[in-house]
């Protein structure tokens, strides 16, 4: 009989983070930009659209948040990481940057906890 690899709710919770943190980012950045373009250039017709961009990232960074929390739990971040990490999708760009350095971080902890799981 073959057991489950334990190791695949990580998986899950390290897939989920990686797409809110560039839902987030994307959202974020669009709205970013998209208020830039109407307050410097005067544009007042793309008003609704910044609007709009505004709620879909407000709704997109709480899952993130939820996301974030979830897979440091997994991992046994400190609550200062988890606090660090969310609030990364705050800062235009700075999602993105976090997202690679928790994958890099927990790629290498679920390799070496396979590779503990091997040896035992």
């Amino acid at each position: 009989m073959k057991l489950r690899d334990p190791s695949s709710n990580y998986w899950g919770s390290l897939r989920a983070y990686r797409i809110l943190a560039f839902a987030t980012g994307i959202a974020l950045l669009t709205a970013t930009t998209g208020l830039i373009v109407q307050d410097v250039g005067n544009v007042s017709s793309i008003k609704t659209a910044v609007g709009l961009c505004w709620v879909a990232h407000g709704y997109l960074y709480l899952a993130y948040v939820i996301a974030t929390v979830n897979l440091g739990i997994k991992l046994r971040w400190k609550l200062i990481r988890m606090v660090l990490v969310g609030l990364a999708g705050t800062i235009p760009t700075l999602s993105f940057v976090a997202e690679h350095y928790v994958t890099r971080d927990a790629r290498a902890r679920f390799a070496e906890n396979s590779d503990r799981q091997a040896v035992a």
